[in-house]
């Protein structure tokens, strides 16, 4: 967000995965009280943590952990970054205080285990937004089997039950210098990013509906969950191809695939107005 500081919001309708998200709030914690509720000693170790998940790409890390020092009541102030590319769809992040030890003489009602959480606090931030949702990498051509002059390749999977941030990378060569910049200026685009953008967008939308339809198991009738490859890809269909079936799509795209292509670049509106 450019180091631009707002309060938590349910959804980012402008986030992207150049966008790394950098979260900040303060706990305040009655260790004493905390200890008790939990029929711990007043002096059994504790800790403060901080747990995201991303069901966009299936990721789960812990962004954040320190001990509470104080008996009675401390206040911290917590900051957490996290990489664009490693989110999309659903962040949600948890705040928790756990056991930081195990503790063999605790009463039996009282938690044991390393880790045992003791307090918890979750929120959710809904990740979308017009940018292509799968992340990039730039990458030199010249060091793999691409050719040295091709601007993009879009590598996918054939598990369309894998999260769609897992399952998807458009990887831009770093030797191919109008594509590198019209990505490098997609916030503000010049009208020669604008073009270069859009074709980057026609191909990667026919890569991706063409990879489904020639799968079998990609149907109307196929169910995926939430944020996975299955999900998109039917998205992405039904977007593009509203009222059309997927067998009949299939059908078009065997029997005559260039005019199939074609189709495609009217769908996305191939170098059209904004």
């Amino acid at each position: 967000m450019d180091e631009e500081e707002i309060e938590l919001p349910s959804s980012l309708p402008d986030w992207d995965y150049r966008t790394n998200l950098c979260l900040r709030r303060t706990v305040e914690i009655d260790a004493r009280a905390l200890r008790a509720g939990a029929a711990l000693a007043p002096d059994a170790p504790i800790a403060l943590a901080v747990v995201w998940t991303a069901s966009g790409s299936g990721l789960r890390a812990s962004a954040y952990r320190a001990p509470v020092k104080a008996v009675d009541n401390e206040t911290i102030d917590l900051e957490v970054r996290i990489a664009g590319a490693d989110l999309g769809g659903l962040l949600a992040l948890e705040t928790v205080v756990v056991l930081d030890n195990r503790t063999a003489d605790a009463p039996p009602v009282a938690p044991r285990r390393a880790g045992s959480v003791l307090w918890r606090d979750r929120c959710e931030l809904r990740l979308q937004g017009d940018a292509p949702q799968f992340p990039l990498a730039v990458v030199d051509f010249g060091r793999t089997s691409f050719p040295n002059d091709a601007g993009w390749h879009l590598q996918i999977s054939s598990n369309f039950a894998a999260a769609t941030m897992g399952a998807m990378l458009l990887l831009v060569n770093e030797r191919n210098t109008v594509a590198m910049s019209a990505f490098r200026n997609a916030a503000k685009p010049r009208a020669v990013d604008k073009v270069v953008l859009s074709a980057v967008y026609m191909d990667v939308a026919r890569t991706m509906i063409e990879h489904a339809l020639r799968s079998d198991e990609f149907s109307d009738t196929s169910e995926y969950d939430d944020d996975t490859l299955g999900a998109t890809l039917l998205s992405l269909v039904g977007q593009l191809f509203p009222g059309s079936s997927i067998a009949d799509l299939r059908l078009r795209m065997e029997s005559a695939p260039a005019h199939f292509a074609s189709e495609i670049q009217a769908a996305v509106k191939v170098f059209g107005d904004d």
